[in-house]
């Protein structure tokens, strides 16, 4: 996974080692992640375009505010996602693909923490109800 470190791999080295709060933007296919300092950042939106990406590039990253005690995915599975046109299954698909992808992104980076979904953003998993393979 290449990493891009936002505004430089040194400033984001020395946020992570303060444990201050990070963005990440970590691609669906697993092959680039952008990560930034909170107060840099500001938005994963904003955070890929300061990375040289489209904003509407956003429907191709998986989002995760982290630091040394977890790490928060804004879950939000795109309709599109993977071509499933059926949404419970693109849902278990995103999540299953997004868990997968998340914590090779923070293990690569050496980051063993939970990944939390907040309750906001657990509608979708909600909607799943108990016949989810999940």
């Amino acid at each position: 996974m290449q990493l891009i470190k936002y505004p430089s791999p040194q400033e984001v080295d020395a946020a992570m080692a303060q444990n201050e709060p990070m963005l990440a933007a970590i691609s669906f296919d697993g092959e680039t992640a952008i990560l930034s300092q909170i107060d840099e950042g500001v938005e994963h939106h904003i955070l890929l375009m300061k990375a040289g990406f489209r904003d509407t590039d956003i429907d191709r990253f998986f989002r995760i505010v982290f630091d040394r005690d977890g790490a928060d995915w804004t879950f939000v599975c795109p309709p599109e996602y993977k071509g499933i046109p059926f949404k419970d299954k693109r849902i278990e698909r995103f999540y299953k693909d997004g868990f997968s992808t998340i914590s090779e992104f923070l293990h690569q980076i050496g980051y063993l923490v939970g990944i939390n979904i907040p309750k906001r953003y657990r509608r979708h998993l909600d909607m799943l109800g108990e016949q989810s393979t999940l």
